[in-house]
């Protein structure tokens, strides 16, 4: 292949119009959700988030997502604060992620990946959205059941260093989360389970008597992996879990993931900006912008035939290790920032930048993410249109403040 295929080789089949309208239609019969802060450009609320894909339904479906909103109060006042708006960071996103994949996360900063995957995990409170975990709500759960669950769902976060107590060994960091679960059945086990912990993520044993400080990046983010396995759980939220580190050490951390995904029968929600990285691991991507997902798909097909606008953006920035591909191809430059997750723009929440916007309906309509392919689903008006070449890009300036 001489270049990206959603360059050189478009697609060429219209997908199926009556799959894409039966979607749609059962979408908008959903009605419309009791929001505590809906907003004009709020999309309407889909249907649950397994039955969305032909890549979930029907799956063993570990964690499924539906219409989850975290919003944030913006607050004025002197004696007496005041709501005077909300930050809508994440703003009903539906996803579902089937037992023992790898769901990639990508977008540009301040999308809404972080605050998905702490929502998710009950880190920070959602504001309305269901999240069912192995079938059970975890967002309506009370605290110390809540508490009993989060043995199974842990997180790698993106700054090992800042996550980790300076004050504590590493033994005493690792223990802390068997102690809370129960897990520290005598004094044997414990020793020995820590053992198996820092040989399965290649750590030696002296290790254990270390504190955070001693260690380098890779060695640091090596002992977050190995916390969140203390426990056993089926579900780990790694955030940036390779962003800090050498590429030498990324791919290290990356084969140590994928190994022990494989011996332990793990589920994986990796949130990253390396598009490279996301493509390595990752089974299916979802790709976020402003809060809220604007396409899914399996690794292989979202990085060959990218169908929404943004999703080409950013895949047309990954550098290609061929000159001369490189030189040829074409970039898509985007104009202008990212809105204001305060105040996000009516219709399609891409518009402002987008170089193929119809303002006739991109600029009031909210466009759907329906499934436009099997297992892929996007949320523009104009993909198939886009995608065949029938609509041709324009130039996109930037607003004057």
């Amino acid at each position: 292949m001489s270049g990206p295929a959603w360059e050189n080789d478009p697609i060429r089949q219209h997908p199926d119009d009556l799959t894409a309208a039966a979607a749609t239609e059962a979408v908008l019969e959903a009605g419309a959700a009791a929001g505590t802060h809906r907003h004009q450009s709020e999309p309407r609320p889909d249907l649950p988030a397994a039955e969305l894909s032909a890549a979930t339904a029907g799956a063993d479906v570990l964690l499924e997502v539906n219409d989850l909103k975290v919003h944030f109060p913006i607050k004025r006042g002197v004696l007496i604060d005041k709501i005077i708006g909300y930050v809508y960071a994440v703003d009903g996103v539906s996803l579902a992620v089937r037992r023992g994949e790898t769901y990639g996360l990508v977008g540009e900063s301040g999308c809404g990946k972080t605050t998905l995957g702490r929502g998710i995990l009950r880190l920070i409170e959602p504001t309305d959205g269901s999240v069912m975990f192995d079938g059970e709500n975890i967002a309506a759960l009370k605290p110390e059941p809540m508490r009993q669950i989060r043995r199974r769902m842990q997180m790698v976060f993106q700054d090992p260093l800042g996550s980790l107590d300076p004050r504590q060994s590493v033994q005493s960091i690792l223990v802390e989360g068997m102690k809370a679960h129960g897990l520290d059945t005598s004094d044997a086990h414990t020793n020995a389970r820590l053992r198996e912990l820092l040989s399965a993520v290649g750590l030696p044993t002296n290790a254990l008597r270390k504190y955070p400080h001693e260690f380098s990046g890779g060695q640091r983010q090596r002992i977050g992996i190995a916390r969140a396995l203390t426990v056993n759980p089926d579900l780990i939220v790694a955030d940036e879990p390779v962003s800090a580190l050498d590429v030498s050490v990324q791919a290290q951390v990356i084969n140590l993931l994928e190994d022990l995904q494989a011996d332990l029968g793990l589920t994986y929600i990796v949130i990253a900006h390396d598009l490279a990285v996301v493509r390595h691991i990752s089974d299916r991507v979802g790709v976020m912008y402003l809060g809220a997902l604007v396409e899914e798909a399996s690794s292989q097909a979202l990085y060959a035939e990218p169908l929404h606008p943004y999703t080409r953006a950013l895949m047309s920035a990954v550098p290609v290790p061929d000159p001369l591909v490189e030189d040829s191809r074409e970039r898509i430059l985007l104009t202008g920032d990212l809105p204001s997750p305060a105040n996000p723009p009516t219709g399609c929440r891409f518009h402002t930048r987008c170089p193929w916007r119809q303002p006739a309906r991109c600029d009031t309509d909210p466009p759907e993410l329906i499934e436009l392919r099997p297992g892929h689903r996007v949320a523009c008006h104009y993909a198939t249109e886009i995608a065949s070449g029938a609509l041709p890009p324009r130039r996109v300036t930037a607003d004057v403040m």
